[in-house]
């Protein structure tokens, strides 16, 4: 593999230089397709053998949830990967899950819908934590200060938080995940997405550009979730979706007919706060296009061609009709002129080295953890 400073693009993929980090071969294919090839799918099982597991662990789910209301924990933000889990766990398996919802001040409208409709229609009881909006504010806008990429951390640790203080409080001991293979086999490069539980690194931006102090939100450590949680407590997470055939145009034709659930025109766009960062911030600010990986994900699990993703991205990121609806929305909501928006977005450029991080103790955990628990880096193993 050979790295090169002049453009190209994945033979295989639609991943392009524009990814930190990736090379290529002789014949133009990029790293990331032989990771996935040789690191991913030999251990990935959503035939038979994966069925086997997929029982087997909801029969210990089910027995963990005895005597209680509850058996398990899911997360639901609208979007289709939590959705179908949902569908999927409740219709088929039976399970009793404790259903939450983080509201960050983001939702949009489909969002809110679709949460609706498969509440309602499942007969379930949906629990919602409200971040408190003054420190989600000043902490979004400590990250746009910092010239950083990942400033939709806020949201992710809010949604990690809540998702291990809710798993505690109701001495639940199964956590249901719909991060999957299937969708995102390949993962957001740290270069964009860092670490979003990397508390000295949140710290030191809060630090220098924080205005509140932030007493109640539900910050997570990794060693918290990761260590604390998962070895001493026994709070195990398991993502079903990976067990099971998933085809994510299937799973949305099948709730749009159960649930008149609503499709999104990007992944992870349930959030207007997330579809203004991943559809117009980061290829905006950062020349970086998130449909290249998401596309690449579906191409490497045959559910889209490599000609398909190329046209999909001949269309622009973003409705040009709802940039600077958007822009100004995204300003007002967090009590900005647009002009100061604006300069967030021509400032000089930062990554999480320019700040004081935990990288190297991240790489290392990562490296323990592929050999106790066979996780990866990313939201999908």
């Amino acid at each position: 593999m050979t790295t090169t400073n002049s453009y190209q693009i994945c033979n295989k993929l639609v991943l392009d230089t524009s990814y930190p980090g990736i090379s290529f071969d002789a014949a133009g294919v990029c790293n990331l397709y032989h990771d996935f090839y040789h690191n991913v799918k030999p251990h990935w099982h959503s035939g038979s053998e994966g069925r086997h597991q997929l029982e087997a662990t909801v029969d210990a789910i089910r027995n963990s949830g005895k005597g209680r209301d509850f058996d398990c924990i899911m997360g639901l933000s609208g979007g289709a990967d939590s959705s179908y889990m949902l569908h999927v766990m409740v219709t088929e398996f039976g399970l009793r899950p404790l259903v939450f919802h983080v509201d960050g001040g983001w939702n949009s409208e489909i969002a809110v819908h679709n949460i609706n409709g498969l509440i309602d229609r499942l007969g379930l009881d949906l629990y919602t934590e409200v971040i408190n909006w003054e420190e989600m504010r000043d902490f979004q806008l400590a990250m746009f200060k910092s010239g950083v990429p990942h400033i939709d951390t806020p949201q992710d640790l809010a949604f990690i938080g809540v998702l291990y203080k809710f798993a505690r409080k109701h001495g639940i001991k199964y956590i249901l995940n719909g991060g999957n293979i299937s969708t995102e086999c390949v993962p957001r490069p740290l270069d964009i997405i860092y670490w979003g539980t990397d508390m000295m690194q949140i710290r030191d931006i809060l630090a220098r550009f924080g205005t509140v102090s932030m007493r109640t939100y539900p910050f997570s450590s990794v060693f918290y979730h990761k260590f604390y949680l998962r070895y001493l407590r026994g709070i195990k997470v398991f993502k079903p979706l990976n067990y099971m055939p998933y085809v994510k145009q299937q799973a949305m034709d099948t709730m749009q007919r159960e649930y008149g659930w609503k499709p999104y025109p990007q992944k992870h766009f349930e959030s207007r706060f997330t579809r203004f960062f991943e559809g117009y911030w980061l290829p905006t600010r950062f020349a970086f296009d998130m449909r290249r990986v998401d596309l690449s994900s579906l191409i490497l699990t045959d559910q889209l061609s490599r000609d398909q993703a190329l046209q999909e991205l001949e269309r622009p990121p973003y409705d040009p009709e709802l940039i600077q609806q958007d822009f100004d929305y995204i300003a007002t909501k967090l009590g900005i002129s647009s002009e100061t928006l604006r300069g967030y977005l021509e400032m000089p450029l930062k990554s999480y080295r320019d700040y004081r991080n935990q990288h190297r103790i991240f790489e290392l955990g990562e490296w323990v953890l592929s050999r106790l628990a066979g996780t990866r880096r990313g939201g999908a193993f």
